[in-house]
């Protein structure tokens, strides 16, 4: 059962070893991370064998993370290459899996942007592949969202190389704003999609939710998804919660244990 630890940034910021302590006491085995200091090569204030140990004497595992690849959107090949080398370092020290770009910046969001973008995305695929790790884009919503009779996630999957840049779909954006289902957008490509984000959907708001509260019938999707690429998935909470992080990451790991894992 993975995390994305973005859902409990606040708690990783204040007390990142008792956090990871109680994670893995909800029964989350396996890790998302963000927030890598490319200039310290560290996570969280440690560098990133250091956090190694503490993960592994904790008992997690951590399978990919999220980067800040948007920040070097106008920034030369140079500049952008030398980060990339930087996250690699930081995975490998991690014994990471994938590699994921998570965000693209509003001001970038156009056609010829996403375009652009398909070409960057290429060319870190490369460059990460050779590295011996998998690289992977991450949806949100806005990928979903028209332009000319264009979307954006079609030009991210149709211009890049599958053998080079896989898919996380985040399955709670899918369900918020693409006209696609998560299984019709699954069917394209099935082995591309290397990763899942899980996370429930407010029955009114339509934010974000703690599984079970919301309005995603996930015992119907995941009992039925083609899970012929999935490598591995995530549980995650960008906010809106109940009561706090840690409580929501609670609720949401009984409800998936006892309701949904037996899919996955």
């Amino acid at each position: 059962m993975g995390l994305q630890l973005f859902t409990i940034r606040d708690a990783m910021e204040k007390d990142p070893i008792g956090s990871l302590k109680a994670v893995k006491g909800l029964g989350y085995e396996d890790l998302e991370i963000y927030g890598y200091n490319e200039k310290e090569g560290s996570y969280y204030g440690y560098k990133a064998k250091e956090l190694k140990n503490i993960l592994d004497d904790i008992g997690l595992t951590v399978s990919s993370g999220h980067y800040g690849f948007s920040e070097y959107f106008e920034k030369s090949d140079d500049a952008l290459k030398k980060y990339v080398d930087q996250c690699i370092e930081g995975a490998h020290a991690l014994n990471k899996s994938y590699i994921t770009w998570p965000w693209l910046h509003p001001e970038y969001r156009t056609i010829e942007n996403f375009k652009i973008l398909a070409d960057k995305l290429n060319r870190i695929g490369e460059q990460v592949t050779n590295a011996d790790l998998g690289f992977a884009y991450h949806n949100h919503g806005f990928e979903f969202e028209e332009q000319n009779g264009q979307l954006g996630y079609d030009i991210i999957v149709n211009q890049t190389d599958s053998n080079l840049v896989k898919l996380q779909l985040d399955l709670y954006w899918a369900k918020h704003s693409s006209k696609s289902t998560p299984a019709e957008l699954i069917a394209k490509e099935p082995e591309r999609f290397v990763m899942w984000h899980i996370k429930d959907m407010d029955k009114i708001t339509r934010d974000y939710s703690e599984l079970g509260n919301g309005s995603i019938d996930y015992v119907s999707m995941l009992s039925t998804l083609d899970h012929t690429g999935l490598k591995f998935y995530y549980l995650e909470q960008g906010g809106n919660f109940a009561k706090d992080s840690m409580q929501s990451i609670t609720d949401s790991a009984l409800y998936f244990k006892k309701n949904l894992k037996k899919y996955l």
